[in-house]
This record gives C-alpha cells, structure tokens and sequence, in this order.
C-alpha cells in the first residue's frame, strides 16, 4: 500500500458536493468507484476541501492509499479513463505515508466568478454568477479592505459553521475583471462554511449601491450573519488551490510525447 495524492479538476454543477451521501452522485464517491474499477479494492479518498453542490474545482487535492504496481503517470492515465469526463485527474505522486490532504493544508484559495453582461450569457449558466447591474469596482476594493487580516468572520460564515472558533486570516482580495467578467479571487488560512459565497454577495451588494462599503468593518465587528449580504449562488465558486508547508506536483508536467500545447518555433 502506498499514499498517492492526486491534484483534480471537476465540473461542481453535476455534484451533489464533494462528500460521499446515499442515493446523491458525489465527487468522492465517483473517485472511490473509478478506482474500485481500477484496482478491484475499495479505496477512501480523502479531499481538502469539501466542496458543497454545484462549486467547481481547479486545484482540488485528494489523498487515498493504494495497492498497485502501476508507476505514477500511468496510475494517472488509468484513473483518468475510468472517470467520468467532468472529472480530471491533473496530477498525481506517491507521498510520505502521514501526509493527509485536508489536515496538512495550510492556505487555500477560491475564485468567485461573476459574469457582468446586460443578457443572461447562453453558454456556461452552471459554471458562473451572472448579474446585469452596474457594479462600482472602486465602492467593492474599498469594502473589500476591511476584510484583509485576521479577524472573527462569524458575519460571513454559514449557519453550519463551527461556533467554537470562526478566526480567519484573509489575504488581501484581488479583483480581475474583464468586459464582461468579474472575478474576487480571495486567499486564507482557511475558510468556514460559505464563508466566500457570503463575502462575495456582500461585496456585489456593495458595488450595487445597496450597501456602502464602510459599513462592511460594522457588519465584521457585529458577528451578525443577519447584517451580511446574501450568500451568492454556488456556480460561481471554484476551489483554485491548496497549500502545504512541503512543496507538491513540482516540476512540469510533460507527457509521454513531451509537454503540451502550442509553442512558437
């Protein structure tokens, strides 16, 4: 038996969530089954995160131990075959015995994505938030600064949130926007329940006008969740990435045929 962890990319929107529950298809338990079928043993994997229903991945990471002669890359290939196409497999290496995916986890990393066109986009409705109000970028930068540290984020945290211990400590938000996208990319040691869907509606809330963004500091201090903005819809959220004290997946991924892509002569 060996530990392998695994970097997975995932469409959340055809997921009742990343946690293993009766008669829901789930991330985890699509993993556990595609590497039944793989292996012919029953296998738990372990995530960092548990995304609930319809977030979406880009740097989730799993851990589970395993029983195979198949050397990294091909465990990977293997894998990537019998999972469903709205799943991926980006990377995968055996490592230490004790490392846990959720337990060694020191900092992560989501992205709130919004689309920000006067007519709801036709393509991608399940992959992002939509709005059509004008948004005052300068009025969410502002609220978004008394925010930064390490603060007590009952305010922002969902209703199954732990109540023993809700301090956070919050990177600054980096806002990137296009035409028509706009994304709040937000990083800490660590997250409670909805705790970025909270920020981000409070946030949009803000650059509607609906709120000003000093009352933002009083909604912190209050520890109210009442006091918040909505919690904004789960399409929009991506896990983007997680991070340890030890370093993971270094180096370029290169397949069998070299690195891909398209690279100028």
């Amino acid at each position: 038996m060996r530990n392998v962890r695994v970097l997975l990319a995932y469409d959340g929107s055809r997921f009742f969530g990343w946690q293993r529950q009766a008669g829901f298809p789930s991330v985890q338990e699509t993993i556990e089954r595609a590497l039944l079928g793989l292996t012919g043993s029953a296998v738990v994997v372990h995530g960092a995160g548990r995304t609930d229903t319809g977030v979406h991945a880009l740097g989730q990471v799993a851990h589970f131990h395993v029983s195979t002669r198949l050397e990294d890359d091909r465990l990977r290939h293997a894998l990537n075959h019998y999972l469903a196409p709205n799943i991926s497999v980006r990377r995968l290496e055996t490592c230490a015995d004790d490392f846990h995916a959720r337990f060694a986890a020191v900092k992560k990393r989501y992205l709130y994505l919004t689309a920000t066109s006067r007519f709801r986009p036709p393509f991608g409705r399940e992959l992002c938030h939509w709005t059509s109000d004008p948004l005052d970028l300068g009025a969410m930068r502002s609220a978004a600064l008394h925010l930064i540290g390490r603060h007590d984020f009952s305010a922002f945290a969902g209703t199954r949130s732990p109540r023993s211990n809700n301090v956070r400590t919050l990177r600054p938000i980096r806002f990137l926007v296009s035409r028509q996208r706009l994304a709040m990319c937000l990083g800490a040691d660590g997250f409670l329940y909805n705790m970025v869907r909270n920020i981000a509606g409070t946030l949009l809330e803000v650059g509607r006008g609906k709120l000003p963004p000093e009352v933002v500091a009083d909604v912190l201090a209050s520890k109210d969740r009442r006091r918040a903005g909505p919690t904004a819809p789960a399409a929009g959220l991506y896990l983007v990435r997680v991070s340890y004290a030890e370093p993971i997946f270094r180096g370029p991924d290169r397949g069998p045929r070299g690195a891909p892509g398209v690279f100028s002569p």
